[in-house]
């Protein structure tokens, strides 16, 4: 992909296939970072603002997500609400193909006047992402003993205090790889926003879209939209490293 970015047009589908090639060019980053004029409006489809868009939607939907998948997912371990049942009821929405749902997304969001909207795509990010959150954060909590949340209540502390001054400190990593995990999620998702966006909300993944036939300015921007993500995973490895691990031995 960073090789065929670099590669002149002529290289981009060659034959034999050239792997790396001899006369590197940034001509396929320069349309990145000017108006795209095609089949959206001028300065809407530029991919510096589709991954501004992005960064917003993917973010917040990232957020929210965390949050009602956070709270639900202390219900479910710490106080039983629900049952096994409703837990697998959660996670089957994961099994609903897009395709299917985006249609009624496309109908519903339009009557309520928030499709091609922020909110909208956030919204619909949050319906596919929340089960993932559910689930992850429950069997990260589900490995911190209640009685540590027991003591802190004895000390003092009320239930919501000792969910977020103690349980929540000790799942860190858990929370930070399933923040990554949801965001790179969002942050790739293509049916839902082609389907729920037009002209205003433009994506990264939408954006790749226009430039179909242009082997290599798609691997540019593939690249670019790949650093944050790979950076975001330098920057917090430590704590993946130990989300990833929490729960692998049982108590």
């Amino acid at each position: 992909m960073i090789s065929t970015s670099f590669k002149p047009t002529h290289e981009w589908a060659a034959t034999p296939a050239v792997w790396i090639t001899s006369n590197p060019t940034w001509a396929n980053y320069a349309p990145l970072f000017v108006d795209f004029k095609g089949i959206y409006i001028a300065g809407n489809g530029a991919s510096w603002q589709a991954m501004l868009h992005s960064f917003i939607v993917s973010g917040a939907a990232t957020f929210i997500s965390l949050l009602i998948g956070g709270m639900a997912a202390v219900g479910f371990s710490r106080y039983r609400a629900g049952g096994h049942t409703l837990a697998i009821a959660i996670l089957s929405v994961r099994g609903i193909p897009m395709v299917v749902i985006a249609i009624p997304f496309l109908i519903l969001f339009g009557w309520l006047g928030i499709r091609d909207t922020h909110i909208g795509l956030i919204l619909a990010y949050v319906v596919f992402t929340v089960p993932f959150a559910f689930w992850m954060l429950k069997s990260f909590i589900d490995e911190v003993p209640a009685e540590i949340e027991e003591a802190a209540m004895m000390d003092g502390m009320s239930r919501w205090q000792a969910h977020f001054r103690v349980t929540l400190p000790l799942i860190k990593g858990g929370v930070i790889a399933t923040a990554l995990f949801i965001f790179i999620l969002n942050w790739s998702e293509f049916l839902l926003a082609v389907v729920l966006t037009e002209k205003t909300v433009i994506t990264v993944p939408v954006n790749m879209n226009l430039y179909g036939g242009a082997a290599g300015i798609q691997a540019a921007l593939a690249t670019v939209a790949a650093l944050p993500i790979v950076v975001m995973g330098l920057m917090i490895h430590k704590h993946l490293a130990r989300g990833f691990t929490l729960g692998a031995i049982k108590r």
